[in-house]
């Protein structure tokens, strides 16, 4: 899938260092402000116990998991909508990504000073809001004055859109965020071309320092009081500790060093599955003596849709698969004895492809 998350926030708060921790393209990391000149793109591995399962279930010689992009994107600063800083140029990376990683300051060190002067997330959050919202608004104003042009023919659909796109406005001009914009689905045709920023779904990711790992912190307690109205999911994860965990070669060393900070896995693990769940993706496993494999697809794809995904040949000429539940041959052990519960299961083209499902696709081309 080609579907990926950028991570943004103010600089100097630790966006590459989480980065880095989950990406094999490590990236330089500096006390400089706007000293980055471009955006970094990684693709990420999807860290998924069920491979290992099924592993001890089905030798193979390969074992392949599925994976997400990710873009870190400079930080931005207050005036980015205007171009200050580095300006509109990752305003427009950010503006092609699927869904947002907000990585929030909450930690403090006399070694990487704030660009504001003192370490305040809350702050930060409406600091990078406000120049999303900005940017939004010139959009939506945009595009009403479009419409208005049309509107002046008596085109009864561009003065609904107006009327859709001017409530939107008033709603961003409030200081409020698209994602938070009622509106009907019928609706959602005239807002969809835009591409809004605010509008993308986002995780809040509190990076904190090595003590506050595992409880979190003062500044951690005001964000989640701060969006504790909404749905944002939120997540603590002390990125410079996480660092020195991902350069251990060791899978042994990493998890003693786990142990001894009180972790059950990296959080940076979690913030990895949390992302692949934004995206509303979902993942389904190949099985064959030379590689057991995980694969992605957007929830609510069919079979053929999901062959699609392995090769094009296998969506064209596709047809049936055979299918078996995760948790089903876990349990049993095997095919053979899924086929004797009756839990393998022959499906046609209309089947709907869920989370886990173990597939053989059938194809002739």
């Amino acid at each position: 899938m080609s579907l990926q998350c950028g991570i943004i926030g103010i600089t100097n708060v630790g966006k590459t260092t989480i980065f880095n921790c989950i990406s094999d393209n490590k990236v330089e990391t500096n006390a400089y402000a706007f000293s980055a000149t471009k955006s970094n793109i990684g693709s990420i591995k999807v860290p998924d116990y069920r491979l290992e399962e099924l592993e001890k279930l089905h030798p193979t010689e390969k074992v392949t998991a599925t994976s997400v992009e990710f873009v870190d994107i400079p930080g931005l600063a207050k005036g980015s909508s205007r171009g200050e800083g580095v300006g509109n140029k990752f305003l427009g990376d950010i503006r092609n990504s699927d869904a947002l990683i907000h990585v929030l300051r909450c930690f403090e060190d006399d070694s990487l000073p704030h660009i504001d002067g003192s370490v305040d997330p809350l702050r930060d959050l409406e600091n990078i809001d406000f120049e999303l919202q900005v940017k939004d608004i010139e959009s939506v104003q945009k595009k009403i004055g479009r419409l208005e042009k049309i509107a002046k023919s008596g085109d009864a659909d561009a003065r609904k859109g107006i009327e859709v796109l001017e409530r939107l406005r008033d709603h961003i001009e409030e200081l409020n965020n698209a994602r938070g914009f009622k509106i009907r689905p019928e609706e959602r045709k005239y807002i969809d071309d835009l591409f809004l920023l605010t509008i993308k779904p986002v995780i809040y990711v509190c990076n904190v320092d090595d003590k506050s790992a595992v409880s979190g912190n003062a500044f951690v307690e005001r964000v989640k009081k701060h969006l504790s109205e909404s749905d944002a999911e939120i997540l603590v994860i002390a990125g410079a500790l996480e660092a020195e965990i991902s350069e251990l070669d060791d899978k042994e060393d990493r998890l003693e060093f786990l142990k001894d900070t009180g972790l059950s896995e990296p959080g940076v693990n979690k913030l990895v599955r949390s992302a692949y769940k934004m995206l509303d993706l979902q993942t389904f496993f190949t099985m064959g003596p030379k590689e057991l494999r995980a694969w992605t697809i957007k929830r609510g794809m069919t079979a053929p849709q999901a062959a699609g995904v392995i090769h094009s040949d296998m969506e064209r000429g596709f047809i049936r698969a055979e299918v078996m539940k995760y948790d089903d041959f876990v349990n049993l052990g095997s095919e053979q004895a899924c086929k004797e519960a009756g839990k393998f299961y022959v499906e046609g083209r209309n089947y709907i492809v869920h989370d886990g499902d173990i597939l053989h696709i059938r194809f002739n081309v």
